[in-house]
């Protein structure tokens, strides 16, 4: 099985479509409640409109080879980050921002790290 997408709330639809957008993702669906957007890899994830007051503990990652140049791509079109690229313990290099409704995202890349890490385990039936 793959996962099909994620959704995430968001208090402003039209200024979460517009940051998304202007992260390079491609918008395939928008209407005044929802909207989708597609990645490079063809993964998709959504954005839901809200009255609800939420408080989001999810973390969504968007993964990048050149995650150097797409930090600093962002940052020229006036993203602010929370923090710098960082090489992290689980040997990923990541950055971290907020959506427009402070939905955390971490911009990061692996490498053969993503899916083989030191300390995976195979676990069987």
């Amino acid at each position: 099985m793959n996962l099909n997408q994620i959704t995430l709330p968001v208090c402003d639809i039209e200024k979460a479509n517009q940051f998304y957008l202007a992260m390079g993702f491609t918008q395939i669906v928008k209407t005044d409640h929802y909207s989708r957007f597609e990645c490079p890899n063809k993964a998709t994830f959504s954005l839901l409109l809200t009255d609800d007051v939420f408080s989001n503990g999810a973390v969504i990652y968007f993964e990048n080879a050149e995650l150097e140049k797409w930090v600093a791509s962002l940052k020229a079109k006036g993203f602010e980050f929370e923090s710098v690229i960082t090489e992290q313990r689980y040997l990923w290099r990541e950055a971290v921002l907020k959506d427009p409704s402070s939905n955390k995202i971490k911009l990061y890349w692996a490498g053969g790290n993503r899916l083989n890490p030191p300390w995976r385990v195979e676990i069987t039936d």
